[in-house]
């Protein structure tokens, strides 16, 4: 401890800098984001240094961000944020300290930390609110459509006097009846935190935290289902366009929101640019709203120029109200309200909004899509950021040359404002920061200018908006951004349903589909593709990609039309190349797979030149002029007969393994496209009619994929030039040293595709929690943290199994063969069994009126080399969802071994795990 203390005749000495030594120059608010990165045992060891240090390293919002970073599930709160630390790490016996007072020091103030101590332990029940200047009212549906739906805020009464919630959502009757159950919690924290209801209200009655926890629960519905019985959407919000969608399938959309005084929601605008209504059943709310791009003082938005995911950095709730707020002259002030229960606040799409609980609040809220956001939410989903940046921060979120044309117009004085630099990465547009030491006069002008810029200029208009797309970035090619509310996958299932389902509004789902998936650009190519090679024009129903696939498909009347785009050109090459020469060799051979896969009408080229498209058939042969100028294929494969075939492709995908995502996505941008014409089949797929099919039905689906897998496995590889792929092995020169390769050994008696595929495995292992992580919540983390349990370390030893032949050649004890690697329940087609005729299938009786039956394995453009076993994976996982009797009927059909030879000197019964077929499948 310091020996700071009282000179005499000087008064309280300052016992900072001795204290600190060195750490002095730091101010208080860098030194306390500094110790959130140190571990509770590093702490307690600092807080002993000096006395400065025991403050600060005592601090509860410093154990507050240390603990929510550490919890993620359910948890309990111990009466302190330090308490509830040792708790999760299992300490708070060997640190407890039950006779011993905190320690008091005089000399030292920080006024960071006083101005920190006030906002966690200020009420709010005197805080002076007038009723606002948000409208009040009762409102009609018409009214409502006509004058505010996508326009402006309103408060509405009288929505929820028939909800029985009016009268049973208070505190003490929901812990009576919910309080075992665990809601959702929200705050900045990376991990998901959930509490037993009873828990919460137990820290809501004793926390004084600055920004408390507060219910955030979208699942409510499913954990407490009798809360939705309580109350009823209000007419006025009742038609959601995202209704189409399954329940699995569609963003959350529904929150039950409970949190004390201090809590609230800090500036946002809600995901997708969808709207909201906001009940509210008990205590009182104070909202902020900003309309479209007018970003609020104190607040960063960052617009990542890869996806155009958009991430905002504000301060809290409460640190707005308390520090910036005053700042603000009287027309850059926000538009205001406090909420009272049962009133229903309505927030238009684009808006932002801010929230602070002046006591403890009990509310229910709604996201929706209707024909007035539905444009807006389709321009949120396109690809590229600049737009994205443009409907958060409006016209500040341009760069200067993009800005000065609309600043020539609007404004005279150009130069008072002042642009933030446009990085490679990310868009950063700030407007002031959230420091304590703040230029007030600064802060003011560059608000008022700002604000201006705003009124005369920007315009939440989607016609404005959409000139701001990225027009060379295209739906299915491009990053998708991680903030998406949906996927790509269910955005594409979304517009189809709604263009099915919705006829009458056809229109405007064009227009947002020609935002979200460039369907314009598409369906102009499709006609091209149609004129050339005599095709029926699509009608009406046929204008939408249908599907969920990365790839662009119309079906006709007795045609489907596909075109590559996914990856960008090469990786459409390759796959389209080796479909090709799958597509040949089963022709050659006589397999009777064939008679299962759609029969190829036509492929060919695409591109756009001189301000139109043309068109030049091709059949994987050969090099096309158009594609010759790419120089995209290798010297070694360029006078093969199939110059993208199957060998070319494994050698670009181990390339491709080395490119970033930037460098890939800009490979993406070509406007040269492959496409290929089959034969429709008739009936659904597999997806369609999982739900509907028997369970003789699934049994026979069994059979049929294991009789084709067999099929498909026993087709002969295509003939490998070794030489030619030894010397395209070398031009992939996958470095050894850099790149984490160094550990893994050459081998040069190994064959050339098993020591590539070897290497990159060793590379790819370096970083697999990393990649895992950016999957999300598919995998848990606790799998996540044993998955190099499931990984060798040595690959050629325990994954090769490498012999001599008679020759003395070295061997491989695995069998390369065909493999379609991705048998998933949208590429499996299946017909009304009236239309196969009665009898056997497969071994299975198909006699049964309604009954649907397998015909067809549709899209080969994943087509590899490879473990047959790799086939099994995804049919198991998604169209037999774990069923393991579906599986048993597969591989009987299969008539097994299905790893020949995998066995080779070995008995069944090795005790050795990596000598297991499900250990080489996981």
């Amino acid at each position: 401890m310091d020996n700071s203390d009282k000179s005499p005749g000087l008064g309280i000495r300052d016992r900072r800098a001795d204290a600190l030594g060195d750490l002095k120059a730091l101010p208080d608010e860098i030194l306390c984001a500094i110790l959130e990165f140190l571990s509770p045992r590093d702490l307690a060891r600092l807080a002993c240094v000096s006395s400065v240090m025991y403050i600060l390293c005592n601090e509860e919002p410093l154990w507050m961000g240390i603990s929510l970073k550490r919890v993620n599930g359910s948890f309990q709160y111990k009466g302190s944020w330090k308490k509830t630390m040792l708790h999760l790490e299992h300490l708070l016996g060997e640190y407890e300290e039950p006779f011993r007072k905190s320690l008091c020091f005089d000399g030292f103030n920080s006024l960071f930390l006083y101005r920190r101590f006030y906002r966690c332990h200020t009420t709010l029940d005197t805080f002076s609110f007038d009723d606002g200047n948000v409208e009040k009212k009762e409102i009609s549906l018409e009214d409502f459509s006509l004058n505010y739906d996508g326009k402006k805020p309103v408060l509405l009464t009288g929505l929820a006097d028939t909800w029985s919630a009016r009268n049973t959502w208070t505190i003490d009757q929901l812990v009576t009846k919910y309080g075992d159950i665990a809601f959702k919690i929200s705050q900045r924290s990376p991990g998901k935190m959930k509490m037993k209801f009873k828990d919460y209200v137990s820290y809501m009655n004793i926390q004084h935290d600055e920004d408390p926890l507060y219910v955030f629960d979208d699942k409510f519905g499913e954990v407490a289902p009798d809360l939705l019985k309580d109350y009823s959407v209000p007419l006025l919000f009742q038609e959601d366009l995202f209704d189409v969608l399954d329940r699995d399938n569609r963003p959350p959309f529904r929150w039950l929101i409970i949190g004390p005084e201090r809590s609230g929601a800090s500036w946002h605008v809600d995901p997708a640019l969808t709207s909201a209504w906001n009940t509210l059943l008990c205590g009182r709310k104070r909202w902020a709203l900003y309309p479209p791009g007018r970003v609020p003082l104190g607040v960063t938005v960052n617009v990542n120029d890869e996806d155009g995911d958009v991430h905002v950095e504000t301060p809290s709730s409460l640190q707005w109200w308390l520090d910036f707020y005053p700042l603000l002259p009287d027309e850059d002030k926000p538009i205001e309200r406090t909420q009272l229960p049962g009133e229903t606040i309505f927030v238009p799409s684009g808006w932002w909004h801010c929230v602070l609980n002046l006591e403890t609040t009990i509310a229910v809220t709604q996201n929706f899509v209707n024909p007035k956001n539905f444009e807006f939410v389709c321009l949120d989903m396109a690809p590229g950021y600049r737009h994205k940046g443009v409907v958060r921060a409006g016209l500040l979120a341009l760069d200067g040359d993009s800005l000065e044309d609309i600043e020539r117009d609007t404004l005279s004085d150009k130069n008072s404002l002042s642009y933030p630099d446009l990085t490679r990465k990310e868009k950063r547009v700030r407007i002031h920061e959230t420091g304590e030491n703040q230029n007030h006069e600064g802060t003011d002008r560059v608000s008022s200018k700002s604000y201006d810029l705003w009124k005369h200029g920007f315009s939440y208009d989607i016609d404005f908006l959409s000139t701001f797309l990225d027009r060379e970035r295209d739906h299915y090619s491009s990053p998708w951004s991680s903030g998406n509310c949906i996927g790509q996958r269910e955005m594409r299932q979304w517009l189809s349903k709604l263009w099915i389902a919705k006829p009458a509004m056809r229109e405007l789902i064009w227009k947002g589909a020609c935002l979200a998936l460039h369907a314009d650009k598409w369906l102009e190519c499709l006609t091209k593709i149609c004129a050339f090679h005599n095709l029926p024009f699509p009608c009406d129903d046929e204008r939408l990609p249908v599907g969920t696939g990365s790839n662009p498909v119309y079906l006709l009347a007795d045609c489907a039309v596909k075109i590559f785009v996914e990856g960008g050109l090469e990786t459409a090459l390759y796959g389209l190349g080796a479909e090709l020469e799958f597509y040949e060799l089963l022709c050659e051979v006589s397999s009777p797979l064939k008679n299962h896969i759609p029969d190829v009408l036509a492929s060919g080229i695409i591109f756009f030149e001189n301000e139109s498209y043309h068109i030049v058939p091709w059949d994987g042969k050969g090099l096309p002029c158009v594609i010759a100028k790419c120089n995209l294929v290798s010297d070694a494969w360029v006078d093969s007969e199939f110059p993208f075939n199957v060998w070319s492709k494994k050698l670009f995908e181990y390339r491709r393994c080395r490119i970033s995502t930037s460098e890939s996505a800009s490979s993406a941008n070509s406007r040269i496209c492959p496409y290929i014409i089959t034969k429709r089949c008739k009936g659904k797929i597999f997806a369609q009619l999982r739900d509907t099919l028997s369970l003789e039905d699934a049994l026979n689906l069994a059979s049929f994929l294991g009789e084709q897998l067999h099929n498909l496995h026993l087709l002969p590889c295509p003939p490998l030039n070794n030489l030619n792929f030894l010397d395209g092995v070398h031009k992939v020169n996958l470095p050894l040293v850099s790149d984490c390769l160094e550990d893994v050994p050459h081998k040069p008696n190994v064959p050339a595709e098993w020591e590539i595929f070897v290497r990159v495995l060793g590379r790819r292992k370096k970083d697999v929690k990393s990649r895992l992580n950016m999957w999300g919540d598919p995998i848990p983390n606790t799998l996540i943290e044993k998955v190099d349990e499931y990984i060798p370390n040595d690959f050629f030893a325990n994954l090769l199994d490498l012999y001599e032949d008679a020759d003395c050649l070295t061997k491989v004890n695995k069998p390369w063969s065909w493999i379609h690697s991705d048998i998933m329940d949208d590429n499996v087609h299946m017909e009304p069994s009236n239309l196969i005729g009665d009898g056997s299938i497969n071994g299975y009786a198909v006699h049964k009126k309604g009954s649907w039956s397998p015909s067809h394995i549709l899209d080969f453009s994943d087509l590899s080399i490879g473990d047959p076993i790799y086939d099994l994976i995804p049919i198991y996982l998604d169209i037999f969802r774990g069923d393991s009797h579906l599986l048993k009927q597969l591989l009987e059909s299969y008539k097994l071994p299905l790893v020949r030879g995998m066995l080779r000197g070995k008995t069944v019964e090795s005790s050795n795990e990596l000598d297991r077929i499900s250990y080489r499948a996981m």
